[in-house]
């Protein structure tokens, strides 16, 4: 990966400025998907969309690949043009594309 640089600070100035905040945003993660085993309900018989959309999100973080924010967003995107009926009364976006309509 070769990208012209773009970003005034150095590769330690950003270590330096952001790595704590990070940190904590990655233990966030991890604490969600502990709380999910965990879940009172004992362990479902099928992952949730969001979950699974999640979870190969965060494989993309370290395929090696360059514009990772960009190809995380556009995974955990909804790309539909018209939403089903079912979803017009959730008063919300669902942080992700059902399965079956991607």
């Amino acid at each position: 990966m070769n990208y012209d640089a773009t970003c005034p600070l150095s590769y330690g100035e950003i270590v330096d400025h952001y790595f704590l905040e990070h940190r904590a945003k990655l233990i966030d993660i991890a604490a969600f998907l502990d709380r999910l085993e965990r879940a009172a309900d004992g362990t479902p018989n099928f992952e949730d969309f969001r979950v699974t959309a999640l979870r190969e999100a965060l494989a993309l973080l370290s395929d090696g690949q360059g514009e990772r924010a960009k190809r995380v967003l556009a995974h955990l995107s909804d790309e539909r043009e018209a939403l089903p009926e079912t979803a017009a009364g959730t008063k919300g976006a669902l942080g992700a594309a059902p399965e079956q309509s991607k």
